[in-house]
């Protein structure tokens, strides 16, 4: 089969298309053939080997443990291993597994959900990893309905999830920061106001939330806090900025540490996907009140230019591999 695969950590540059041989899936697992992969920040990660905390993490300290990257999945169950008893060959599916960048991945049973009528495969591929962490983030984050919501790096991946599930959830308003480019993509996603970071710090807007849900930038915690309600909450989710051990970990850490000495309640978020999450995600799907936002999709051969979009902050929602 073909599959996107690395030998090194570094630059896309490291990332070449190859033929290898088809995974054989263990027990509790299925063969799938990938119709579609999602493109996420921790696939850059994973293939940078940055921060270095990763590689401690288990994936490998000199080089990826695992050759294929992509985890995000959409495909068909082509065989099953031993101990699969919900999925059967010919079911179209959708999850998360190791090594989506190919035309096969071996993905375990309890990690796949059944594709959604509504969507394509390439719309949900893009839906497991960034709607499960925005979900998670709402959830740490004690959303209620009523509650006044600001999504920081709302056109993003996880962003345009967190809007929607946010207005899904109750949210009375929510509003969305992004760049003025990107503003007519998030008020069609339910946002009630949006604030083009340009322009604007949204710490001087003026209003009060009682949940930030901070996706991106690097924006101090004293700053955020200034626009919390007394007793709010502020969810860091990922970091894609700070120095080469911890990426933009610090302030995870320092949220983390400072929360009990503060009325507001600060939290760092280090997500994963969980199988329970796939069912309520599948919900709002059939409901309608969950849709993917999708960029653009580009060929298995031309991965590297997919990443390096996303990472460029180019990408209106989410980046997908059509496989």
């Amino acid at each position: 089969m073909k599959a996107i695969v690395q030998d090194v950590y570094g630059p896309t540059g490291v990332l070449r298309l190859e033929e290898i041989d088809q995974p054989v899936p263990g027990r509790g697992e299925v063969l799938l053939r990938v119709h579609a992969a999602g493109v996420d920040q921790g696939v850059w990660h994973l293939m940078a080997g940055k921060p270095y905390a990763i590689r401690a993490a288990g994936f490998g300290l000199r080089t990826p443990k695992r050759r294929v990257r992509g985890m995000d999945v959409a495909g068909r169950v082509e065989a099953v291993g031993p101990g699969v008893t919900r999925l059967r060959p010919g079911d179209e599916v959708y999850g998360t597994c190791a090594g989506s960048f190919a035309e096969y991945a071996c993905a375990k049973e309890d990690e796949l959900a059944p594709r959604p009528a509504r969507l394509t495969p390439e719309q949900a591929a893009a839906v497991t990893v960034s709607a499960s962490t925005a979900l998670q983030a709402l959830r740490l984050g004690r959303l209620e309905p009523g509650h006044r919501v600001l999504v920081i790096g709302a056109a993003g991946g996880v962003g345009t999830y967190a809007v929607q599930i946010a207005k899904a959830l109750g949210a009375a308003h929510v509003t969305g920061v992004c760049s003025g480019a990107k503003a007519d993509l998030v008020h069609s996603l339910g946002a009630d106001a949006v604030i083009d970071y340009t322009l604007q710090d949204p710490a001087d807007s003026g209003h009060r939330y009682d949940l930030v849900l901070d996706t991106a930038g690097n924006r101090p915690l004293a700053r955020l806090r200034r626009i919390l309600t007394p007793r709010g909450s502020l969810v860091i989710v990922g970091g894609e900025t700070g120095g080469r051990w911890i990426g933009g970990g610090q302030r995870q850490l320092c949220a983390l540490l400072l929360s009990p000495f503060v009325p507001h309640r600060l939290r760092g978020l280090a997500s994963t996907p969980r199988p329970e999450d796939l069912g309520t995600l599948g919900e709002l799907i059939e409901s309608g009140a969950l849709t993917p936002a999708l960029d653009r999709t580009y060929p298995l051969a031309e991965v590297p230019l997919a990443i390096d979009r996303l990472r460029a902050g180019r990408a209106r929602g989410k980046i997908v591999i059509r496989v």
